[in-house]
């Protein structure tokens, strides 16, 4: 299996058919085809050789799709960059993997000067419809200069892409995913019939650079079908889209989805052409979800949990599931490519309705992570991969999340490692000591939220470090909220007891993740 292979399928069928829609620009798949051919030589001119590493730092494009299948076409591995990280976070993860080409639009070549100050060999192509930047090679010029060269068909187990992730030493992880990887989730999830159709149009407004929406990218390029893309999420703009282009299928997180059914104009706009709404990153509030299927009358929704290491998915919440009261707060049953276990410290699996770690096992596992041999042994254990969530499954084969093991809050489908937040306060000359938790918070599922013991004789207040920390970490990871103590709950052996911080905030019983 190889990403390209979808493409091709397309042009022998359906050459004419309409690939990618962005803005006024619409292209054919054989547009497509000839253009990725094209950028793929324009690579191999830049030096880019088999298994070298391309990167894209950039909003939701239709070049941002063909960036996609061109850096497999030239037989290397792309790597999606965060756009909501800080500028050090992406030059770490570039200097990481060795990645020296990279992609920019309009709205991040301001940030290539900083970057190259660490990486001065970096050579950066511009993918955006402003002015060409100098210094900078234009993207449409290289395609024009090139001409089209065969598919490597790189595939299989070899490496597709490096997507970085946090980590819980605050590090970010390269998780190295193949092309059966990829192709193995997003196939396994469209084989349940509610994620996506062969001819579809699928929606992208969910960041491109995120996995979840990469999965979506990866089956719908599959089965054959257009992608209509948005630079990103705006609630006016989506809604606009679903009606003016039809769309069948979206990718939302739950998030985007309260921000639609609270538009005032949501109702004026014809959405009876949506048959899938997938969400995943956190289960879905039950009042956003009770106006979201009013909304959306004809669509299925599908929830997906998973993590990036699963490829990303590895349980599917089905549409009738949603019907179901008691369903609705799980996570799903395993998905067609997945197995799922509960398992207790030792490995073993634990009887249903016992809380464990959750496991998954199947094609979907990662190849590791780059270059770190031992988190990858730690994570990965007789081909189960150990997600750090906390769960069980009932008589019925549900998976219910109710604990994180690893000490991760998601925030708006964001994963933030408390750590790699404690460490940016803790450069705050008035914090003492402190710990970081997820609360609940109505539209982001949770919100990063600050405990903090201050230095004596200080004062600061939570917009102040909320501030501090932002020229550190990337915005969505600073605290929104923060409380001030003056002693922390410590275990015998000194360990701060984050379940204890945990209580006040969360009073529906045993659930501390929302």
């Amino acid at each position: 299996m190889y990403l390209t292979q979808g493409v091709h399928r397309s042009v022998q069928q359906t050459p004419e058919g309409c690939s990618t829609v962005f803005g006024t620009r619409t292209r054919t798949f054989a547009e497509t085809a000839d253009r990725v051919a094209r950028f793929a030589a324009a690579l191999h001119g830049l030096g880019v050789r088999s298994g070298d590493r391309v990167a894209i730092l950039a909003l939701n494009s239709d070049r941002y799709a063909e960036f996609l299948l061109a850096v497999p076409w030239a037989d290397a591995v792309f790597v999606p960059v965060n756009v909501r990280w800080a500028m050090p976070e992406i030059s770490d993860s570039l200097l990481d993997c060795d990645a020296r080409v990279l992609l920019v639009d309009d709205a991040f070549a301001p940030m290539v000067p900083a970057l190259r100050e660490r990486q001065p060999g970096l050579t950066v192509i511009h993918c955006g419809d402003g002015a060409l930047p100098a210094s900078m090679l234009g993207y449409e010029e290289l395609i024009e200069q090139a001409e089209p060269v065969e598919d490597a068909r790189r595939g299989g187990d070899t490496l597709a892409g490096v997507f970085y992730t946090g980590g819980t030493t605050g590090v970010a992880k390269g998780v190295m995913l193949s092309h059966a990887n990829l192709l193995t989730s997003a196939l396994g999830t469209a084989a349940t019939g509610r994620f996506c159709e062969p001819g579809g149009r699928m929606l992208h407004t969910a960041p491109m650079f995120h996995l979840a929406d990469g999965a979506a990218w990866a089956a719908q390029t599959a089965l054959g079908g257009t992608h209509v893309i948005v630079p990103s999420f705006e609630p006016a703009a989506v809604l606009t889209a679903f009606s003016e282009h039809r769309i069948t299928s979206v990718l939302l997180v739950p998030t985007m989805i309260g921000m639609l059914v609270e538009h005032p104009d949501a109702g004026t706009y014809d959405l009876s052409s949506v048959r899938h709404l997938l969400y995943g990153a956190s289960p879905i509030s039950e009042p956003v979800l009770e106006k979201a299927m009013k909304l959306f009358p004809r669509a299925g929704f599908l929830q997906a949990y998973g993590m990036t290491e699963l490829s990303p998915v590895a349980t599917v919440l089905l549409p009738e599931d949603h019907h179901e009261p008691g369903l609705r707060r799980s996570a799903g049953r395993a998905a067609p490519h997945a197995e799922i276990r509960v398992v207790g410290a030792d490995g073993d699996e634990v009887p249903r309705g016992t809380v464990g770690e959750v496991v998954s096992r199947g094609g979907h596992v990662m190849l590791g992570y780059w270059n770190q041999p031992e988190a990858t042994a730690d994570a990965v254990r007789d081909g189960w991969m150990h997600t750090g969530d906390g769960g069980y499954l009932d008589d019925a084969g549900y998976l219910h999340i109710v604990d994180r093991i690893k000490d991760m809050i998601v925030t708006g489908g964001e994963n933030v490692y408390s750590v790699e937040v404690e460490k940016a306060l803790a450069r705050h000359p008035a914090v003492e000591t402190c710990a970081v938790i997820g609360v609940p918070d109505e539209n982001l599922g949770e919100r990063v939220h600050a405990v903090v013991v201050l230095r004596d004789g200080e004062t600061t207040t939570a917009d102040a470090l909320r501030e501090f920390c932002k020229n550190h970490i990337a915005g969505y990871k600073a605290p929104r909220s923060a409380e001030f103590v003056t002693t922390l709950p410590l275990s015998g052996a000194g360990k701060i007891l984050k379940r204890e911080l945990r209580k006040p905030h969360w009073r529906e019983g045993a659930r501390s993740v929302h």
